[in-house]
This record gives C-alpha cells, sequence and structure tokens, in this order.
C-alpha cells in the first residue's frame, strides 16, 4: 500500500467524537489494523505525515503510537520508522499443546532446528526438577522451533531416560518432542511457571532478537501416572506471544 493510501485509510477512519484527537488516532489506527486494511509488518506514515494530513501537533501522535506501541500493536524502529506488530501466537495457560499443531492451526508453515540431543548425567537441579538421583542419566535437548521461517520459540528440555530410553534416537525436525513424550509416556499431570524475562546473548540470537527485548518464559514440567516424564523451559519473543486462559465462577 502506497504511503499516501495508508494516509487516506488513516483519515477515513477517524471517529467524528468528542473524545480528544490522540484518542481517535489510536482508534483510526486500531481500525485499520482490526479490519486488515493494514496487515502485519506494514510501516505506518512518518509522525511528520500524520501530523500534516491531521493538523495537529506531533505530541498528539506521539502519545498515540507510543500508547499503542506499549500495548503491543505496534513496534517503532529507531530511525526505521513504526511498524503493524506480527500477529500474537497465543497458547492455553491451563492446557498443554502441541506448537507445530498451534501453527498449522493458524494456517503456518512449521519447522524446526534441533540445536542439541544427548544423553548425559543429571546433575542436582536436573534430579530434583525430575524427581531421580543425581547423576542417573537423562537427555537434554535443545530446539528452536519456527512458524513461517521466523523463531517463535527456544525449546530447552530434559527427559528421565528411564521411562523414554529411546528418546535421544528421535528425529525432532519430523514431529516434535511434546508429540513424541505424549505418544510413549501419555500426560497425566502438568504444571506451569510463567515470567516475564531478558534472554541472554545466545538466546536473543537464537531467536533473531535483540539482547534486552523481553520474551515470554514458561517452565513447565508434566507427569505421566506417578512419575516426572520431562521439565521444560520455553522462551518466546513477548512481541509474537501471548498466554490465554478461561475460567469460571464457582
Amino acid at each position: 500500500m502506497r504511503q499516501s493510501d495508508t494516509i487516506q485509510s488513516l483519515l477515513n477512519a477517524l471517529p467524528h467524537t468528542n473524545a480528544p484527537i490522540y484518542a481517535r488516532l489510536k482508534s483510526a489506527i486500531l481500525e485499520n489494523i482490526d479490519s486488515s486494511t493494514w496487515i502485519p509488518d506494514q510501516r505506518l506514515p512518518s509522525e511528520a505525515e500524520m501530523v500534516n494530513a491531521l493538523g495537529v501537533s506531533r505530541m498528539t501522535v506521539n502519545r498515540a503510537l507510543r500508547e499503542l506501541t506499549a500495548d503491543g500493536i505496534l513496534i517503532r524502529q529507531q530511525g526505521v520508522g513504526t511498524f503493524v506488530a506480527p500477529k500474537k501466537a497465543h497458547s492455553s495457560l491451563f492446557e498443554v499443546h502441541n506448537i507445530a499443531q498451534e501453527i498449522t492451526d493458524r494456517g503456518h508453515h512449521h519447522t524446526t532446528i534441533v540445536v542439541k540431543l544427548q544423553q548425559v548425567k543429571s546433575n542436582t537441579d536436573q534430579a530434583l526438577r525430575l524427581g531421580v538421583r543425581t547423576g542417573e542419566p537423562i537427555f537434554k535437548s535443545t530446539l528452536i522451533h519456527f512458524e513461517d521461517q521466523k523463531p517463535i520459540q527456544l525449546e530447552q528440555r530434559i527427559v528421565n531416560a528411564f521411562l523414554v530410553p529411546d528418546y535421544g534416537e528421535q528425529d525432532f525436525t519430523q514431529f516434535t518432542p511434546f508429540a513424541y513424550l505424549n505418544t510413549v509416556a501419555p500426560i497425566t499431570e502438568g504444571e506451569h511457571l510463567v515470567e516475564a524475562v531478558t534472554p541472554n546473548a545466545t538466546e536473543a540470537e537464537q531467536l533473531a532478537i535483540h539482547s534486552g527485548q523481553a520474551c515470554l518464559q514458561i517452565k513447565r514440567r508434566t507427569w505421566s501416572g506417578q512419575k516426572i516424564v520431562t521439565s521444560a523451559r520455553l522462551l518466546s519473543p513477548g512481541h509474537l506471544f501471548q498466554l490465554f486462559g478461561h475460567f469460571g465462577r464457582p
């Protein structure tokens, strides 16, 4: 879309209300995004172009863009411009799903890179997480999941080698660890710990983001019967991922 068309669509969507102009501008931007007139990664008109087209102050335009950026609707890149943020993937907070299936259900393509897959002797922390003795064999794997060739999740996992002895022989470019584990040791129980974190330099590089960029971290353990099968750390760029939960009142 040409910038002149983008400006025109912004003017057409501007509501005729008594609301403050910055709020009306936010509404017009949201209307264009919600209607798919503006698509993810599309560049918005510059602040100067909006100021000239709307006849308002730069402070007004800046406030609207700043608030929409804080809400994750827009992405602002210093010296480059303001863009429509990619639509966030979301997973249920109360269920465990296969990320490959979630991506497919969104109509996108899932691929995986296996960074590491090895058997090691568990240290004290790993043994506690899996409910085994220190020094017992476990599997460690590190994978990067991609959605349409864009990294969306870094998966670091340890697995009880006694319960899943063939884990290290699997080709996880063809199916996910979740799919395999749920076949050989079906999930009967699970737990999540969700945090906002800052990735280290290596993790940021693997996710193709800046090292200071916020990420959503999920620490997850799952059981089959009375035994802990796996403990995983799932790290996703905050601007690409969200969790959703629904609950009823008792």
